[in-house]
This record gives C-alpha cells, structure tokens and sequence, in this order.
C-alpha cells in the first residue's frame, strides 16, 4: 500500500485541497446562529420541572466555583485539600455533571477511555464499568464526587450569574445572579468547560420549522420515547432528519435508524470514523489496581498522545494506535532502524505517508461495511487524520445499511434552507416530521459571550474589553485587573485530548497558589502585567507549530472554521509546547517557591 500511496501522493494532496475548499467560508463562525431570542427555546432545561422558584441569597462567601461540571469538581477537591471549605457553586443545570448534565442523547459516551476520563477515581473508589462509559454513568460519578465533598448544601442550581464586578476596597467579587442573589466571594472560578454553548447553523428557514425541533444537547424524550439506550419507539411513524455528522451524530444516528420510519442523515463533511471495540471491565483487573494508578495510566496515555517514549501502552485504544502510527513515536522508530536522525524532508514524508496510510484504512473500513456504493463514497473522508477529531465508533457505519436510512450529503454545501415541512438540498425537498441539530457548540466565540455575563475587573474595565482581540493571561488561568480571578479550562494552556488531566494539573496549580497566599496572610492574588505579557509573548512565539498541518484541513472547530488566524478559536491560544510541558512549567514555577509574577496583598 505505501508504494501506491507515495505515487498517488500528490493526486491525494489535490483531492484534499479540492475537499477543504468546496467548504471554506468567508463568515467563518458567523455562520452559525446565536441561541437567542426566538431561538431561545433550544436552550430550555427538559431535566427539571419548569416554574422553580426561590428566594434571593444575599451572603459571603470564600470561594464561588462557576459551573457544576468536572472542572469546578476536581478545583473544588483540591481548595479543600488546602483548607479552603467555605465553597459555593453555581450552574445553569439543574444538577451536578456539566456536560454530562446536558447532554443525555440515545448513545451518548465520552470517546476517551473511562479509566482516565473520570476524575478522582481513587478518591471516590470507584472503578467505571466499560472502557468507554455511557453519559448516564458519568453524570452519577459527578454527583458522586459533589456528594463525597460536601457540595450539595451550598450548590445553587437552575441558576446563572448575571455579573461580575471586582470591589477594590472589599478585595472581594460582587456576583449577582438571574433569581436575585447578591454574593460577594474572596475567590472566584469561571469552568464552564469548551463545549459549553449550543449553536444551531445558520439555514435559512430553521425558525419556521412547524414540527419537532431540538438540538441533541437537549433531546426530547418526550417526543422520541427511549431513552439513553435507545428504544425510541414514538418514532416508529416519523420521519427524522439529523443535520451533522460529528462526534454526537455518530453515537446517535444508530439508534435513530433502528426506530425511525425514515432517517435522512445532512451531512456537510463524512466523519473519519474508527474501530471503538467497547467492553465490560474485567474485575480482576480492577481488584489488582496499585495506589496512583489512575494518574499513571493518564500520564501514559498523554505521553503517547504527544509522541512521547513510553514502555507501554497502558490504554492500547484507537486514539494511542492512530498517535504511535503518525506521530513522533514513528519518527524515533525510523530513526533508530537507519542509525541516524531523519532530516525534516524526510520525517514530513514519512509521517505524511502513514497519516495516507491511515485514511485509506477509514475508508476500506467504509466499502467493507456500507453496501449501497453511492452512501459508501459519500461517507468517505478526504483529509488528514487530525483535521477533524478523531472517531470511534462500531454501529455508526452499518447503520447506513438499513433501507429506512438516507445519508443525504450536501458535498460541502450544507442544507440550502428549511420550510415549514422539509429541508431543502439542491433543489430536493426532504419532508420530515422531526429535525435534530447534532451541530455542535460555539467554540471561537468570545468568552464572554459563550460564559454569558459580563465581569468587570479593576477601574471598570471589562473582561470583554480586554480579551477584545485575544486572551491575555498568566499561565492561562489568570489575567492582570481581575484579581482572585481564576479560569479553568483552554484560555492560553495546554489543551488535552483527555480534559481531565488538564483540569487536574490547572486545579492543583491553583490551590497551591491559594495556599501560599494564606502563608503569607495575602487576601489578593493577581499577575503583574509584566508577566501576563511575557507569557502571551510565549503563547504566540509557539503558537505557528502545527498551523501548516491545519491550513490544508477541512474546516472545522478544530480550526476555527478555517480562520485559524482568529485568537479566539479553540487551539489559537493553547500552549505550542504541547500540554506535558506546559504542565512541567507549572511545576518548575511552585518549584522555584518565589511565586514570580504574581501581586500578592
């Protein structure tokens, strides 16, 4: 196969130049349509009883963690291990679990390992019962964790804050919120996570749509019947259309095909879709676990990820298989075969050819599975293997093979508008009863829109005015006139495959942060400017790795919709070094024991 593909390799490089182009738009994120205004229903919770009300909160309080997800868990474990109890949290949700909360869609799973997507496994004792855990599974380990630190009695839920404002003289934050409350807390945390705005795409038509309608994140049982494992028997006499084919279609649309009269999948670009190959947790294994194995196994997996050397492969899953094969890991293996390091020439062609090698796979995967060959080229994905993030999935495919479902692809152009009663693509009508947006979350947004309230620092200047034109923080997770103003999450750090780890190593930096605060009787934590501007000098002196690679991608959230020059897209401002040593930053900096580059007061 590689002598075919290095002969055919310009030929590939056209076709994916050809790919990337027919979906390349001027508007970028401005295509998509903001959930608001008589599209605010799409946002409405179908997890609580409508009408709850309750009384305004006026109270003080030490720290006020924003968003009830794993972020604001894994920080909130950590403050406490450090002596900070006095925590309150705030959600939108009606409950613990973040994007767990939301997102409750027949098939739902997290596409990384269990093992070390959880946190605070050790901690809670627990073990997940599958490779890859379901939603609903994750949702209870996040209450598990609320209720095993205490959270619950001071969580305020089904509520969103409104505003920010820092009080000099108080050295405190006054938040307000939607139901009324006033509190003022010494620290706060904003983790409301990078998939956290739904957004719908901006067809013309959508809101006059006369029949069902919702996005996945909030999926309407009550239409459909079922439940997380499918079943969803009300749709035995509908016909459903589902626009996207993503991460959340790919877990969906095999349930969807197993109960809806008719199935037409809207897809602009195919997914790149691999071997899964879920299983039941072998409880030898588990019983056999030594202390500090989860932390181990996440290190591992991100070693791997990163083409770091490794012993072994402790997770073994498609995602370190795919990393080993076109990564550094291959460079190192080809270097050691010929005895000398590989020129740049020589590592781009090697790791080109098994990126080809990779994508060629994909698609033999297809023709294997999909019998109608018309569904099986439109389902074949023309781009490099990490243009889009990577899939995993063993139903998706074989459910294009059931005469009920229509792989509807729109080659690049989308759906041309919607009326009252069918999508329209290329001029065919498509009547349906029932339209799903899998279309995803706002990413290259500003934070303040995606956080949905404002925060004002120091002198009145506000977060919105200063990140104006990109993120300025120290270390990602502070930023100069927010004093005690602390973000978890990808504002200028090392993005990881496995979030959890990230919110680990950011929750432990924090708290030790916090801690020596407290020895040096400090109230007031906030970087100088100097050291906010020299490490937005360090983000962007790194920030050209790898935009050579994503310029030929297919667009996507991954590249800002094609706009990777945007300072606000989802990898714009992640640390260039990679997330290991972004963490060995944060960890040479407590090292030192000099706290640089912080005001403290």
């Amino acid at each position: 196969m590689s002598d075919d593909l290095m002969s055919r390799r310009e030929e590939l490089r056209q076709k994916y130049r050809l790919e990337r182009d027919k979906r390349l738009r001027a508007d970028g994120n401005s295509q998509y349509r903001e959930v608001a205004g008589d599209l605010a229903h799409f946002v409405d919770d179908p997890h609580v009883e409508p009408g709850f009300t309750r009384e305004p909160i006026e109270t003080e309080v030490e720290a006020l963690l924003i968003g009830a997800g794993f972020g604001s868990l894994v920080l909130a474990s950590e403050l406490k291990k450090v002596g900070i109890d006095d925590i309150w949290i705030i959600d939108k949700a009606g409950d613990f679990g973040g994007t767990w909360y939301w997102n409750r869609y027949p098939g739902v799973m997290c596409d990384v390992e269990a093992y070390i997507y959880l946190p605070l496994l050790e901690e809670t004792g627990y073990v997940p019962t599958q490779k890859y855990a379901p939603g609903s599974e994750i949702l209870a380990h996040a209450q598990r964790i609320a209720r095993q630190l205490d959270l619950y009695e001071k969580a305020l839920f089904q509520t969103g804050v409104t505003r920010m404002q820092w009080d000099d003289e108080a050295a405190r934050w006054t938040v307000t919120t939607d139901r009324g409350d006033i509190i003022r807390a010494r620290y706060v945390s904003t983790a409301s996570g990078p998939l956290n705005r739904p957004k719908l795409p901006g067809i013309p038509g959508i809101e006059n749509f006369a029949g069902t309608s919702f996005h996945t994140s909030r999926w309407d049982y009550g239409y459909t019947g079922g439940g997380e494992n499918g079943g969803l028997d009300n749709l035995h006499d509908k016909r459903v259309g589902i626009i996207g084919t993503g991460a959340t279609a790919i877990q969906c649309i095999p349930h969807l095909a197993e109960s809806a009269q008719q199935l037409y999948v809207f897809q602009r670009t195919p997914n790149a879709v691999g071997v899964r190959n879920n299983r039941p947790t072998d409880s030898s294994w588990a019983q056999s676990l030594a202390p500090g194995w989860q932390e181990r196994r996440m290190r591992n997996f991100e070693t791997i990820i990163v083409g770091g050397e490794t012993d072994e492969d402790l997770v073994d899953d498609g995602w370190t298989q795919t990393f080993t094969r076109i990564s550094g890991v291959a460079a190192k293996k080809k270097a050691a075969e010929i005895g000398r390091r590989l020129t740049p020439e020589e590592r781009f062609e090697l790791l080109e050819l098994a990126d080809f090698e990779t994508m060629q796979e994909i698609r033999n995967r297809i023709d294997a599975i999909v019998t109608d060959e018309a569904a099986a080229e439109g389902l074949k994905p023309w781009y490099r293997r990490f243009c889009k993030r990577p899939a995993f999935h063993d139903e998706y495919l074989p459910a294009f093979n059931r005469p009920n479902v229509t792989l509807v692809d729109t080659n690049g152009a989308g759906i041309e508008r919607v009326t009252e009663t069918a999508a329209i693509v290329d001029g065919q009508s498509y009547e349906i009863d029932c339209l799903i947006y899998a279309t995803g979350f706002e990413v290259g947004t500003s934070f303040t829109r995606r956080a949905s309230y404002e925060v004002i620092g120091r002198d009145g200047i506000s977060l919105a005015e200063k990140w104006e034109d990109g993120f300025k923080t120290f270390h990602g997770l502070y930023t100069h006139q927010f004093p005690n103003c602390f973000f978890l999450g990808t504002t200028q750090t090392g993005v990881t495959i496995n979030y959890s780890l990230c919110i680990l190593e950011q929750s432990r930096h924090l708290a030790h942060v916090l801690r020596a605060a407290q020895d040096r009787d400090c109230k007031v934590v906030e970087p100088s400017l100097t050291a906010e501007k020299g490490w937005v000098d360090e983000i962007m002196s790194l920030a050209r790795r790898g935009l050579d690679y994503y310029r030929e991608c297919t667009p996507g959230f991954l590249t800002n919709e094609g706009n990777l020059e945007d300072s606000r897209g989802l990898l714009a401002g992640s640390y260039g070094g990679g997330p290991l040593r972004f963490f060995d930053v944060l960890k040479e900096w407590r090292d030192a024991g000099d706290l640089a580059g912080l005001d403290l007061r």
